[in-house]
């Protein structure tokens, strides 16, 4: 049976629009993959709300993805496939990141992966864009205007960053888009989109 990480932030954990908890297994995408794949695969759920690629969250331990990845990739080994999709809290404003030093700390989280599970294929996915009023106080003013567009150039970076990594490829902003509710993270409607195109794309380079 194949073993797939998939490693993200809160649209990986499934945060639900508005902050009344967590979708459950049979919404998340994370799930709905696990009911696809059936007998043909675990699922391994690794989404935390508010991971960054790189960047340190004073406010709250334990946020940088390139200090907890390693430690799941051998905790998790052996591992057939890794799905990375990171880059929304990397937009916020306190850290005045460009979508090109975005991409630079994912080619580490995609580097750490190779290094330590070398037979792993790696699926990169862009993730959604924040919605064009995210910034305002009524939903998340961790954000601002600069954060929208930053975010609007990850698919490209990302892009480029996974055919030169020899990476699987998938912009998540070409599926689903953020809730109305809050400008950022998936409803149950973009959950399961996700989780369709994740299962095409995987299908058969797992067999």
């Amino acid at each position: 049976m194949k073993r797939i990480l998939c490693f993200g932030d809160s649209n990986t954990y499934g945060y639900i629009p508005g902050g009344t908890g967590r979708y459950s297994e049979d919404i998340r995408w994370t799930g709905r993959l696990q009911k696809r794949l059936s007998s043909e695969a675990i699922i391994i759920e690794e989404g935390l709300c508010g991971r960054t690629t790189v960047f340190q969250d004073e406010l709250r331990i334990g946020r940088r993805g390139v200090e907890l990845l390693p430690v799941l990739l051998e905790s998790h080994a052996p591992l057939d496939l890794v799905t990375v999709m990171l880059g929304t809290n990397d937009c916020k404003t306190v850290y005045g990141a460009s979508a090109e030093v975005i991409g630079k700390g994912i080619e580490k989280i995609i580097g750490q992966i190779k290094s330590i599970s070398p037979q792993a294929k790696i699926l990169l996915i862009s993730p959604i864009l924040l919605g064009d009023d995210v910034w305002k106080t009524e939903y998340d003013p961790e954000f601002s205007r600069e954060s929208v567009i930053v975010s609007k150039k990850l698919k490209a970076v990302y892009k480029r960053i996974a055919e030169k990594n020899n990476c699987m490829f998938l912009a998540a902003s070409d599926i689903a888009n953020p809730s109305e509710r809050d400008q950022e993270h998936l409803d149950a409607r973009g959950h399961e989109e996700l989780a369709n195109e994740i299962y095409e794309r995987i299908l058969y380079d797992i067999a």
